[in-house]
């Protein structure tokens, strides 16, 4: 008989998921891992894949979405070095997981969604006062709150939109996941002299993000 899912089951989960994907794949940081051993991630998942919401895999959403596997949740969040105070735009918020780690990590986080559905379902699930919700188009951002000291998108792109690049501060942090053909890295970068140049540090499946396709003819 299948055992019932219950707290207790899902505070074992987090702990395997830390102690054999986290800590094994340089997910190290105690700011990072503290946040990811406390945030319940069952809860931001559909109710009938609760019980797989810890494994190395993206989980499916609605709206062709997906929440990405916890371990490039875990890299990105590394490597976008975050500290307390930070002012984090989050883009692709989906069910609002990431953005609950962010303010536990004591972030001021902006979080953008442009799926209403999603959004309502961050909002009653991520309810840290530290969260301002902004439902809109993703590659527009929050233009109106920038600049920002990190830019954290949860997904896979092939092109990054300028109008993403100046809402980032001078000498801010960006990071991401790149597809570059049948290939996804995740890629970070410092906007120096107006500009971003995005270098790779792992490669690693990340759920792919809408509105973020590359025009005809363009490379990185």
């Amino acid at each position: 008989m299948a055992t019932k899912f219950s707290e207790i089951s899902a505070a074992d989960m987090r702990a395997a998921m830390i102690d054999s994907q986290l800590r094994t794949n340089d997910v190290i940081d105690p700011v990072v891992v503290g946040a990811m051993a406390e945030a319940p991630r069952e809860a931001y998942v559909p109710a009938a894949l609760a019980g797989v919401a810890y494994m190395d895999r993206a989980i499916a959403l609605d709206h062709g979405r997906a929440l990405n596997p916890p371990l490039v949740t875990g890299r990105l969040l590394v490597a976008a070095a975050i500290r307390p105070g930070v002012r984090v735009l989050l883009i692709g918020s989906a069910t609002g997981y990431t953005a609950a780690l962010l303010a536990l990590m004591d972030a001021e986080v902006h979080a953008v969604e442009e799926q209403a559905e999603l959004m309502a379902t961050a909002r009653a699930r991520a309810t840290d006062d530290a969260i301002r919700w902004v439902e809109g188009p993703l590659n527009a951002g929050a233009p109106d709150a920038a600049p920002f000291d990190r830019i954290i998108i949860e997904g896979a792109i092939e092109a990054l939109p300028e109008a993403l690049v100046v809402q980032l501060a001078e000498g801010g942090r960006l990071v991401a996941a790149r597809r570059e053909g049948a290939v996804t890295r995740l890629v970070q970068g410092v906007k120096t002299g107006g500009t971003i140049a995005l270098r790779s540090f792992a490669d690693m499946d990340a759920a792919p993000l809408p509105g973020f396709a590359a025009p005809a003819g363009f490379r990185f």
